[in-house]
């Protein structure tokens, strides 16, 4: 009785910390908290925000480059100075002289054979492909998301479920003491409602550690962003609205590997282009403004000189053989578009499978959650027939405590396939690329 009264006394201080000062997590809040602070999404979230600053003008090259320049130089010399008018020599020890500059100057690519527009094109492509992987990176957290939280919701019923048994098998012990009390029973009966209310109760403990375990792996996937102990809602509302066919037609338009497919192919063609650009010439633009001063020594003729200018001109190059370069570029650019376009025809095959397997999965855990459903009434009616004849004395306690065991082993079935199902619909949903537009 010891160990019985122990194991009672566990559960509820287990119970008294899971009740209190619990607040309700629902789906939409913990879609909006993971969202907001998980980590993943926030890396995804800068990486589409280093795309979009890269389709910058700034980043573009058609804006000029302007830079700006100076100098000063000094000199210390010993100068001897010969005159090709006959006169006497000129010998200066330490003679100062020095020199100062400033310039701007604008350098301006007129024409690059169309390159930098393709490269810019190509980087706008980039940005999007970005966003698509930042939303692959949301879909995965959300199923990740959701595949805790309904654990934790299964845990928390399965919990309910294992409360209720131990309750029945309290009141169990009750009655068979009373019975062993007034003679109408064994000591057998009492000793079976013991060890089967510690069975219980072992449950239970076990159930609010994996429950206790779960939490936290969904506090970790919210960005730990829940400081007091939780619940969840166990409510689950099945949400998908296509027909089969319309579905997997939408998984065709919206899968996001797909979409992501389609940006490397239109990459890979702007890339083509861009190599062919090292076919054709480049025309550039260039301007100075400069000043020069200089201070020369005794032995100059001038002894200072200052000057300003403005000079301007035109460049043309053209690259007429780079050695091959610029054809293998354009080659291996070629044969990356064939490679992308085969990875494209790759993942529709394999969209068309896992879109099979994945309506085939949803439509049976459905079946069974409802078949489920089903069994727990019968579960439950035979439980309670078989408790009226328990306490009339026509069934034993063995018989009893199968009845009870055949009820909690149908709710535990009927929890685990509901969540089964529901999770079975958010991966056909993510497949299909509908998974962000639904409520949930």
């Amino acid at each position: 009785m010891n160990i019985n009264k122990s194991l009672l006394l566990l559960v509820l201080l287990c119970g008294a910390s899971i009740v209190n000062a619990q607040q309700i997590l629902t789906q939409e809040d913990a879609v909006k908290l993971a969202l907001d602070n998980n980590y993943g999404i926030k890396i995804a979230k800068n990486d589409v925000e280093v795309a979009n600053n890269n389709t910058s003008i700034l980043n573009s090259g058609y804006l000029p480059t302007v830079t700006a320049a100076a100098g000063a130089t000094y000199n210390l010399d010993n100068t001897e100075a010969e005159f090709s008018n006959g006169t006497d020599p000129t010998v200066l020890n330490g003679a100062e002289s020095d020199r100062y500059n400033a310039s701007i100057s604008l350098n301006y690519t007129i024409f690059d054979g169309l390159g930098r527009r393709y490269n810019y094109e190509s980087l706008k492509e980039q940005y999007q492909l970005s966003e698509l992987q930042a939303r692959e990176t949301i879909e995965n957290t959300i199923t990740q998301l959701f595949s805790v939280y309904y654990s934790v919701a299964q845990l928390t019923e399965n919990l309910e479920a294992l409360k209720e048994t131990l309750a029945v098998s309290k009141d169990r012990l009750v009655r068979a003491e009373y019975q062993f009390e007034y003679g109408q029973n064994t000591k057998l009966g009492v000793l079976n409602a013991e060890v089967d209310i510690n069975n219980d109760s072992i449950n239970i403990i076990s159930s609010y550690q994996d429950l206790k375990n779960a939490k936290r792996d969904l506090n970790v996937v919210l960005g730990n962003t829940l400081d007091n102990d939780f619940t969840v809602n166990t409510e689950v509302n099945f949400a998908l609205q296509f027909q089969r066919d319309s579905l997997f037609e939408q998984a065709k338009i919206r899968n996001v590997a797909l979409l992501q497919t389609e940006k490397n192919i239109a990459i890979s063609q702007l890339s083509i282009k861009s190599n062919q650009s090292g076919y054709l010439p480049t025309l550039g633009l260039s301007g100075t403004y400069g000043w020069n001063k200089n201070n020369n020594n005794a032995a100059s003729f001038v002894s200072v000189s200052t000057s300003t200018g403005l000079s301007a001109g035109l460049n043309l190059s053209w690259n007429i053989f780079d050695g091959g370069r610029t054809k293998t570029n354009v080659r291996n650019a070629k044969v990356n578009l064939e490679t992308q376009k085969l990875q494209k025809e790759n993942i529709l095959i394999g969209i068309k499978r896992d879109f099979d397997n994945a309506w085939e999965d949803y439509t049976n855990k459905l079946n069974i959650f409802n078949i489920q459903e089903q069994n727990i009434i019968t579960s439950q009616n035979n439980f309670e027939r078989t408790q009226e004849q328990f306490k009339i004395g026509q069934v034993n306690s063995i018989e009893f405590r199968q009845a009870q065991l055949n009820l909690l082993n149908a709710e535990l079935s009927r929890n685990n396939a509901k969540y089964d199902a529901k999770l079975a619909e958010l991966q056909l949903l993510q497949l299909s690329g509908q998974l962000l537009n639904v409520d949930f």
